[in-house]
């Protein structure tokens, strides 16, 4: 069953002609808390409120994961100061802890309710949103559905369709055209993508570009950051960030074939922390000798690989090099973000899988601040071309930074689309009296 029968399925829907809920709606649901909860917020996944709603206007914000979060932390941050609540859900403890740190009281969190009837029916009579603004890939009919029966305005700003979902939804064309139909707005990150939207069925559909081009750079603690550039000294580093099963050992390969020319050390972040156990096997197994920052071990000179398995701290991580290799892309997976990197001054390298940011790795490549690379040996070549010619190295993070100042402006483009129905919330909630603090 593809993921889109499923969730389909879940909300209530027929596939083939036949309502597939009973066998796959209560494993989703499980499926959809377990390990993401936090159990002294599990009554949140099924409407329950944890706290009070304020009076005035309110948008409901929902974004999957932390890196759509932080995409959207500088639009929240310009609603706020047109003086509209945001109540913002996302999915995971580690999003949560995100919103907590970056945040404050800035929002009203939640964990975003389960797609099921009872669930969203109870978090919206409750919450009574005059809007609703999704920054995500996944589509959930059943929230979908309710809210256009109540008539909130539901609006999909970053929003992207990767290769395969556009397929699949197009082999549904008549389910796509009811659900993406109900859309009051969508702003896409590219051109393909809005021209995929309205093939699906969504009017208006713009192009503003990505807002993770917007958003300001990871942040580190400067004495964390200052204590291990104390410990590697001079030596030369690369790092292989977000990376996926297979590419942990393609980075081991890589650094066996510089050491003797390099003597370098290799910086491996998976993109889940929680495989760090089995990878860091992998690499004992391979002979390296391993530093891992959950154990806060010490880079010695003897250290191989620096395991970056902790959360939050991608930051920290390329702060130490100014080489990276961006992983997800190896093998057929649809790459990961190369933005972040080309923020802090590193010249990228990608394998050749790229399609979820096509668009950041065309403006990346075309300015000559990223490079695609096939297989492993060429990304042998390419991290230690980098590492010996300091000159192509810098014109690399020179470049990546041209780009990166070319793909601005998504925010500005967003908010003007937003306006509509941002600026009658603005109105009414400078007529309100001061609300009451949130509890």
């Amino acid at each position: 069953m593809s993921k889109i029968s499923a969730r389909l399925a879940l909300a209530g829907y027929r596939v083939a002609g036949v309502s597939l809920y009973p066998l796959v709606g209560p494993y989703l649901a499980y499926r959809a808390m377990k390990g993401k909860e936090d159990r002294t917020r599990k009554l949140e996944r099924l409407g329950y409120a944890s706290l009070a709603r304020p009076r005035g206007p309110l948008i409901w914000v929902h974004a999957a994961s932390v890196g759509e979060t932080i995409a959207i932390m500088p639009m929240i941050r310009e609603l706020r100061r047109r003086e509209i609540h945001i109540l913002l859900t996302t999915g995971t403890v580690t999003s949560a802890n995100l919103v907590r740190s970056r945040l404050a009281d800035e929002v009203i969190h939640q964990y975003v309710p389960l797609d099921l009837k009872f669930p969203i029916k109870r978090f919206i009579a409750y919450w009574k949103p005059d809007a609703c603004i999704t920054a995500e890939s996944e589509i959930w009919p059943t929230t979908i559905a309710e809210l256009a029966r109540r008539r909130i305005p539901q609006i999909r700003v970053n929003a992207r369709i990767s290769d395969r979902s556009f397929d699949r939804w197009r082999n549904r064309s008549s389910i796509a055209e009811a659900i993406f139909g109900k859309m009051a707005l969508v702003v896409a990150q590219s051109d393909l993508d809005a021209e995929r939207f309205r093939d699906l069925g969504a009017w208006p559909v713009i192009a503003s570009g990505n807002l993770k081009s917007d958003t300001d750079p990871p942040p580190c603690d400067e004495a964390v950051l200052a204590g291990y550039r104390r410990q590697i000294g001079s030596r030369q580093t690369w790092a292989a960030i977000s990376t996926f099963d297979g590419e942990e050992k393609a980075a081991a390969t890589v650094h066996k074939a510089l050491k003797p020319k390099n003597g370098q050390l290799t910086i491996l972040v998976p993109r889940h922390p929680d495989r760090a156990d089995a990878v860091e096997e992998m690499l004992k197994e391979a002979g390296l000798t391993v530093a891992r920052r959950s154990r806060n071990d010490v880079v010695t000179p003897e250290t191989d690989v620096f395991l970056g398995d902790s959360i939050g701290e991608m930051g920290l991580y390329l702060r130490l090099t100014e080489i990276a290799f961006v992983g997800r892309s190896l093998t057929n997976e649809g790459g990961q973000n190369p933005l972040e990197p080309a923020m802090l001054g590193c010249a990228v390298l990608s394998g050749p899988h790229v399609q979820n940011f096509r668009d950041a790795y065309q403006h990346l490549v075309r300015k000559g601040g990223a490079r695609i690379v096939k297989d492993v040996e060429m990304l042998a070549k390419a991290v230690h071309y980098l590492m010996i010619n300091d000159l192509a190295r810098v014109k690399m993070i020179d470049s990546g930074h041209d780009a990166m100042d070319e793909m601005r402006g998504a925010l500005s483009k967003t908010i003007k689309a937003l306006e509509p129905y941002v600026n009658p919330l603005t109105v009414s909630a400078r007529l309100q009296p001061k609300a009451a603090a949130v509890r």
